[in-house]
């Protein structure tokens, strides 16, 4: 079955006489036992922090989205992110981080991994099989990034894969991008995968939430206990909203796929555009690879300006109706922000112009289109 048919039968009670089509909201911190020996047994939740039902059939979907073996959530994506980097390091451990990765995963290893003592490094995301040379004695993961979500570089993910198995490294992901709808890095080797399911899988931009999805039961377990140490819980109310998402979620990020790339299509002949960094593109760099492993795009690409005083760049988002000013994507609005000053590259070139990102929502494509026309005069 394809992934949309498994998301509609996935996780769902099973059906007696007079059975919900959902599953019931259990709210609950203290969970009651007839027995004092049950209260210390591995078999059952005993608070609720170790989640519900409804979490049960969210981590259901997730690994079937992924063909994963265990999921984990966190109260955001971000949290999800750093979960998964902390159940992989400790003091005196090295970080291969990729130069693309998601702003605050950066200052989370240059202050907060830093004081534990974890140095980290960062690589050009198209570095490729060449990251081998860049692993040390004492390196214990790979963060990587594919597309990023500013700049739209795409990994060689098998190769990096194939160098950090020889050495013994764990890789982990921000897959975030392609929703793991049109991208599957744990078939490619890579051995866990994290979501910011604030955005696809809300879908509505009023709920913030993350998911750590693993490819093997011991990866799992390491994520599992960390997230237990540090107290990270997510409420069944947000779970049942992100699990009502999932369902349909494959039919929200067809149409947002589609708007991203006839408008990123269109753009590449705008007078005032410089490059459209989109990987479904033949004209980006990393198409190839975007050909070999994706089976499709999302609603998020950028548009590098032909040079332009700043306050035109901004005059041209402020221009913008259709288009909100905000961070995140995947609801049902479209967005658009000015990256520029929230680059922080190592690694990497300039792109010689200003920098925006689109995020598609589910407006009409063709709205779309003349929202962002009648906005380009601000740019002369």
């Amino acid at each position: 079955m394809k992934d949309s048919t498994k998301f509609i039968h996935t996780g769902r009670p099973k059906v007696g006489t007079g059975t919900p089509v959902n599953r019931e909201i259990t709210r609950a911190s203290t969970l009651l036992f007839d027995k004092a020996e049950d209260l210390y047994s591995s078999d059952f939740r005993n608070y609720g922090r170790q989640g519900s039902a409804v979490h049960d059939d969210l981590a259901a979907i997730f690994c079937k989205l992924e063909l994963g073996e265990a999921c984990d959530f966190a109260p955001s994506g971000l949290a999800a992110c750093t979960l998964a980097i902390m159940a992989c390091v400790k003091s005196g451990d090295h970080v291969l981080l990729t130069d693309n990765c998601y702003g605050p995963v950066r200052s989370f290893a240059d202050t907060f991994l830093k004081r534990m003592g974890v140095t980290t490094t960062r690589f050009n995301p198209r570095t490729g099989a060449g990251i081998s040379e860049l692993i040390k004695d004492n390196t214990t993961l790979i963060w990587l990034e594919s597309p990023g979500s500013l700049t739209f570089e795409l990994h060689d993910l098998p190769a990096i894969a194939h160098a950090a198995k020889a050495k013994g490294v764990t890789t982990a992901i921000d897959n975030t991008w392609s929703g793991g709808i049109t991208l599957k890095p744990l078939t490619l080797g890579i051995d866990i995968s994290v979501h910011a399911a604030t955005k696809y899988f809300c879908g509505h931009s009023d709920i913030v939430f993350g998911a750590v999805v693993s490819s093997s039961e011991k990866i799992g377990k390491r994520i599992t206990a960390v997230r237990k140490q540090i107290g990270h819980h997510t409420s069944p109310d947000d779970a049942y909203q992100i699990l009502r998402g999932a369902r349909t979620v494959h039919m929200r990020f067809a149409r947002a796929e589609a708007s991203a790339l006839m408008l990123a299509t269109w753009l590449e002949d705008c007078d005032e555009v410089q490059q459209v960094l989109h990987p479904a593109l033949p004209n980006h760099p990393d198409h190839d690879i975007w050909a070999r492993d994706f089976t499709g795009g999302a609603c998020l690409f950028g548009v590098v300006l032909k040079p332009v005083a700043e306050a035109k760049v901004l005059a041209f988002i402020n221009a913008l109706n259709l288009f909100g000013i905000g961070y995140s994507y995947g609801g049902f609005e479209s967005l658009c922000i000015h990256c520029d000053p929230q680059l922080n590259r190592t690694t990497s070139e300039s792109f010689g112009g200003p920098l925006i990102r689109f995020a598609c929502g589910l407006e009409d494509a063709a709205d779309l289109k003349a929202d962002i026309a009648q906005a380009l005069p601000n740019l002369k």
